[in-house]
């Protein structure tokens, strides 16, 4: 009687052992991490910093004007360009921004330009990101194949056959050849919120970051890398004792500019074809396409008079608004809650140290001492160390500027990435999962930097990967 009750016992304990078996087998695998999408709600950006001084807040708003203004030929536009306004390109979610869903390069070309002289890109889209083309070798001469680097922009657009530009006849490049030849890479444009701070950051407090956790970052194979911008591209490992040469660039993909008047100033001759004070010659200088003396856009004294106090904004050339427009933009708006709630944000924020990506997405460098109070010894919370790094073949562009080669990039700046459409510096990928992934790739002496980031990130369970790209999406 006692044995049949213990055998009975050990088959009913047998049988609930089974059934939590069988229940543990049967339960559903974890769902994948996923790209929260872009965040909804206002821009949380696109605005000046609160309490500017009146005199700062007449040259942001004078400088915004200039940004979002399209240009004509009458103005000096093109004759070679790839759109005809600042804000073209940088538009979302606010002016300042990067490649909004809609490509103003479709409409502009369907609405602006004459079909008989220029055909669309086929990289191109309606709805895509904004795009400038690059060609990684010289041109193709019929017979000849150049093997001498280029990268430089190579414009969409021309101006022939616009009103007042009947006489212009230069071409398009030819881009369907180049794409064959696999020569043609593409850049989206970088936002420009809170560029202001970026600029004050000193050179110093950029080395001390990057010397920071020197022992886990050789550890995960991180090497800093800076551009530093030098007469014939040289570095001496000298103290800087010039006023220009010798100092960290950080502005574009590749931290190939050092302040935002070169980037204006550049932007403004490359993008929109418009010469100014820092690049005072064309690019294209076909004598039939010249409509407007050259530098077209200059400081110009004779807008002051003592009675006409208004003008007085005037005496500045449109690059130097354009800079201060920038300088005086505020940064993005985090959110605290959105996406996927406070306590995931906090435990993403928490996991993005934990798996290394703060080693190069720094989340904060200081501003120095600076004339505009707010711009003056304050954090700026940029998730970026400012520095160049190998990425890997992945990313790998083919063009080298300044100091930066093909495969190295600079750390991008995370604040805003919430409201972010397009991702790399080619806008490949609007989904934040595949953007990680590109990070990765290569080995040896080509492999990226961010490998054993990744591999580290890719080790999470999906929740905490969740809450980490919420994270990112909060930003």
């Amino acid at each position: 009687m006692e044995s049949r009750t213990i055998r009975y016992g050990v088959t009913a304990v047998t049988a609930v052992l089974l059934a939590l078996s069988v229940g543990a087998c049967s339960k559903e695998p974890e769902a994948p991490a996923h790209d929260p999408g872009v965040r909804g709600g206002a821009a949380g950006a696109g605005n000046s910093y609160p309490g500017l001084p009146d005199p700062f807040q007449k040259l942001f708003d004078a400088g915004l004007a200039e940004f979002v203004k399209p240009d004509k030929v009458e103005d000096g536009l093109g004759p070679r360009m790839n759109l005809d306004s600042c804000l073209g390109c940088h538009a979302n979610p606010a002016p300042g921004g990067s490649s909004q869903e809609s490509n103003p390069q479709f409409s502009f070309w369907k609405d602006s330009l004459d079909p008989k002289t220029n055909t669309l890109p086929s990289f191109i889209a309606e709805k895509g990101p904004t795009r400038e083309a690059r060609f990684k070798l010289f041109g193709y001469p019929e017979g000849l194949t150049y093997t001498s680097p280029d990268g430089g922009v190579h414009d969409l657009f021309t101006i022939a056959g616009m009103k007042g530009a009947e006489n212009c006849k230069i071409k398009q490049p030819e881009f369907e050849e180049q794409l064959r030849r696999n020569n043609v890479i593409f850049r989206i444009p970088t936002p420009v919120f809170g560029a202001g701070l970026i600029e004050q950051i000193p050179d110093t407090a950029i080395m001390a970051n990057i010397n920071r956790e020197r022992d886990q970052k050789q550890a995960y194979g991180i090497r800093s890398k800076l551009n530093i911008v030098m007469s014939g591209n040289t570095i001496t490992g000298l103290p800087n004792k010039n006023g220009n040469d010798g100092t960290i660039a950080r502005f574009g993909w590749k931290a190939q500019n050092k302040s935002l008047l070169i980037f204006s100033g550049e932007a403004y001759n490359v993008e929109i074809g418009i010469s100014n004070e820092l690049f005072q010659t064309e690019r294209e200088e076909d004598p039939n396409c010249q409509f407007k003396a050259t530098p077209n856009d200059t400081t110009d004294p004779s807008h002051i008079t003592e009675t006409d106090q208004a003008k007085k904004l005037d005496i500045l050339s449109d690059i130097e608004k354009f800079a201060s427009f920038m300088r005086l933009l505020a940064p993005p708006e985090p959110s605290s809650t959105a996406p996927g709630g406070s306590e995931s944000i906090a435990k993403g924020k928490t996991l993005f140290s934990q798996v290394g990506c703060a080693l190069c997405h720094a989340p904060m460098l200081k501003t120095g001492n600076s004339t505009i109070p707010q711009l003056s010894e304050k954090e700026a919370h940029l998730y970026s160390d400012l520095a160049v790094h190998q990425m890997g073949p992945n990313l790998d562009d083919g063009v080298s500027q300044g100091q930066a080669k093909g495969n190295e990039f600079r750390t991008a700046p995370l604040w805003g990435l919430g409201k972010r459409i397009f991702f790399l510096h080619d806008g490949r990928t609007s989904d934040l999962v595949k953007a990680i992934e590109e990070h990765r790739g290569g080995y040896d002496a080509n492999a990226s930097e961010a490998n054993a980031v990744v591999n580290q990130y890719n080790k999470l369970p999906e929740k905490e990967k969740q809450d980490l790209l919420n994270f990112l999406r909060s930003l």
